[in-house]
């Protein structure tokens, strides 16, 4: 009952947790059983093209262990036979190449730290004991149990085929016992490792259907996770009116520097800073209906001009945003808003020394 819920594929970021973990579908037997089989293949072909050469090859280590002639001094007669210790090797390396490639090929290179780290469940007996005993641990018994099974039945069969010829070795030479028990072995050599390579695919097939069952989500985990990514709607929506809050008083605060607020008259108000030290006026506070009255309010606190002048409110407002300077093709309309605010300005200064 414990997976009734869990009706959701897992998305990316819990198979990377589960990855970090060392949670990857792999089957250990899928990566043994392809190394038998590529070694068994190889050595079936090394020996079916040079089948004397395997065979006195295997004749004189069976005679020289028999007679107890494989000492450091006897090695001479042995090197007659360095291709197949070569054949041999590049057999087993090949395997373990296999191997590898087959472990790689199922889940990559896992580097999975957090398993490394001690853990109370490790080392507890009552743990331990449920670990023994779990579903876990017969399903693992049963999946040693089975492959072995199937080869000794295997062997089996290929013994009781050959059971009267199996009766006639004490008879017969060494070289036909030797070449009986090669062939045999071989043959049940290869047709163990498909054997054992089909029941590996199935339960790498069978590992991963598991883990993702394992790693499926309900729709609360996905709402969770959503939640823990992306972040909780609720508090978002909080953080982008608190930062369009900080932005509203730091702009109206801005404003205080401008130079002079164009007005709609009632609906926009735009405010632009210039100094004579700036390329072009810079729009320092923008806004429309509220925001635009309390633009004029300060203004009116501050004394700076406040020009009615609608259709350049209306560019500045659509086209130009706060921290902007204001485009060229509008310098000459604004050249003149100051230059008419200055000789304003002169006037009263010129009217104030009477």
């Amino acid at each position: 009952m414990a997976h009734d819920n869990k009706t959701e594929q897992p998305t990316p970021r819990r198979r990377q947790r589960a990855r970090e973990k060392g949670q990857v579908a792999r089957s250990r037997d899928l990566s043994s059983a392809c190394a038998a089989a590529a070694a068994t293949l190889l050595l079936a072909n090394q020996m079916a093209r040079f089948p004397q050469a395997w065979r006195g090859f295997l004749r004189d280590c069976l005679d020289g262990a028999a007679s107890g002639r494989l000492r450091m001094d006897s090695l001479p007669p042995f090197l007659a036979h360095s291709g197949m210790f070569i054949a041999t090797a590049a057999a087993l390396g090949v395997g373990w190449l296999v191997a590898i490639s087959s472990s790689l090929a199922q889940g990559g290179v896992v580097f999975a730290p957090a398993s490394l780290l001690p853990s109370a469940s490790r080392i507890s007996p009552g743990a331990k004991l449920r670990q023994i005993f779990s579903a876990a641990a017969l399903r693992g018994l049963l999946k040693s149990l089975l492959p072995a099974g199937a080869v000794a039945y295997l062997a089996i069969i290929c013994l009781r085929r050959d059971w009267f010829a199996l009766m006639t070795l004490p008879g017969r030479n060494s070289h036909a016992v030797l070449g009986f028990a090669v062939d045999r072995l071989f043959e049940v050599g290869w047709k163990a490792s498909l054997v054992l390579l089909a029941w590996a695919v199935l339960d790498y097939l069978f590992e991963r259907r598991h883990l993702e069952s394992e790693l499926g989500m309900s729709r609360q985990e996905l709402v969770d996770e959503y939640k823990e990514t992306e972040g909780n709607p609720t508090v978002k929506a909080r953080i982008r009116r608190l930062q369009r809050q900080v932005r509203r008083r730091r702009m109206l605060e801005d404003a205080k520097r401008a130079a002079v607020v164009i007005t709609n008259p009632t609906e926009f108000a735009i405010a632009l800073e210039y100094r004579p030290e700036m390329a072009a006026p810079v729009v320092v506070a923008k806004g429309r209906n509220l925001l635009a009255a309390e633009i004029k309010q300060i203004a009116r606190w501050h004394g700076i001009p406040m020009i009615e002048n609608p259709p350049l409110a209306h560019i500045l407002y659509r086209s130009v945003e706060v921290g902007q300077s204001v485009p060229p093709k509008l310098y000459t309309v604004i050249a003149e808003v100051l230059a008419a605010i200055y000789r304003a300005q002169a006037r009263a200064m010129a009217a104030g020394g009477r």
